[in-house]
């Protein structure tokens, strides 16, 4: 299951509090306080990685607490520091406070943040004792750790972005160009969740492609699975854009493209300012006129353009070598 949206509590540890005690030693006349400090509280802390893809862990699990410092004693002895807690994300997780707010994005893995600090332990009666004052009664509390309402959201991280309509064959083409298994079937809204492939096309090269669901119109408005997923397109590198030829569907390829265009730009218009290919997909059912519109519009606009078919694997070489060249101009 796929999860991209969380949000959580943390609270760092208390510190403890410092203790009034002085020392009774035989032979040890006036032996003064000897009341220890507390420990500090733990901190809490957030560590990315890449072995998490989603933010299911915190579907259920939504407090995270630190451990509180041990109170300090008597003998001049300070209590223990309370034990810190590391919550691990998936890399692309950005940290946002309750105004949303953004606190911290993970853009690599093991990146390391500090979000609360623990609280400072207090001072036992030994550290009041001044020339004028040898046997102090007084001591301070520890203070109390950090706690905060945080909103967490996962923005995934891949290279390229396959966009378009349902059922424009974009779970296809990510199976055939990479290990990706995504669930594939002939009716709408199939991908409800992004999947990733990686995408060989060396033997020491590789790209990472996402699969995001189908976009129809209104959907920067929440229409059919609207902006939930459409904010993973703001970290990929470049987009391609499929568009059914087929016929199948009964949409014009050129609707089919401002459609999606419209979109992007009334989400978030500097998505259009990234680099794009437009794919004619299921070129084994192609129509020879909604191909040619196609072709004829990505050569009036200046889009790069392909002809593929992730069925019979047609184009599929030179869809790469296209992704890659752009992806190593960047």
């Amino acid at each position: 299951m796929f999860l991209d949206r969380a949000k959580i509590f943390v609270k760092a540890g208390d510190g403890g509090d410092g203790c009034i005690a002085f020392r009774r030693e035989k032979y040890v006349p006036f032996g003064g306080p000897s009341g220890g400090n507390g420990g500090a509280g733990g901190n809490i802390y957030f560590r990315s990685t890449v072995h998490l893809n989603t933010l299911l862990p915190f579907r259920f699990n939504q407090h995270f607490k630190a451990g509180n410092g041990v109170h300090g004693s008597g003998n001049d002895r300070q209590g223990k520091q309370g034990k810190d807690r590391t919550i691990d994300l998936p890399v692309g997780t950005q940290i946002c406070d309750q105004t949303g707010d953004l606190l911290f994005d993970f853009e690599a893995p093991d990146q390391v943040q500090l979000v609360a600090h623990g609280g400072r332990g207090g001072k036992g009666n030994a550290a009041f004792a001044t020339a004028s004052n040898r046997a102090p009664r007084q001591r301070s509390l520890g203070d109390p750790g950090e706690n905060l309402t945080l909103l967490l959201e996962l923005k995934v991280l891949a290279d390229v972005a396959l966009i378009g309509l349902p059922n424009a064959g974009k779970s296809t083409l990510i199976s055939a160009l990479s290990s990706a298994k995504p669930k594939i079937a002939d009716y709408p809204f199939t991908t409800l969740t992004p999947n990733l492939g990686v995408v060989s096309w060396t033997d020491y090269n590789s790209f990472v492609v996402a699969d995001v669901p189908g976009l129809i119109k209104g959907a920067h408005a929440g229409q059919g699975l609207g902006d939930q997923f459409l904010r993973h397109i703001e970290r990929c590198r470049l987009l391609v854009h499929l568009v059914d030829i087929s016929g199948a569907q009964e949409n014009d390829p050129i609707d089919s493209v401002h459609t999606i265009m419209q979109e992007l730009k009334l989400y978030d218009a500097t998505l259009l300012q990234k680099p794009q290919i437009i794919a004619a997909s299921k070129m084994d059912a192609a129509e020879p006129e909604m191909l040619e519109r196609l072709r004829e519009y990505c050569v009036d606009k200046g889009l790069p353009f392909s002809q593929i078919s992730a069925a019979t694997g047609e184009g599929l070489s030179d869809l790469k070598q296209s992704i890659a060249k752009r992806l190593g101009a960047q």
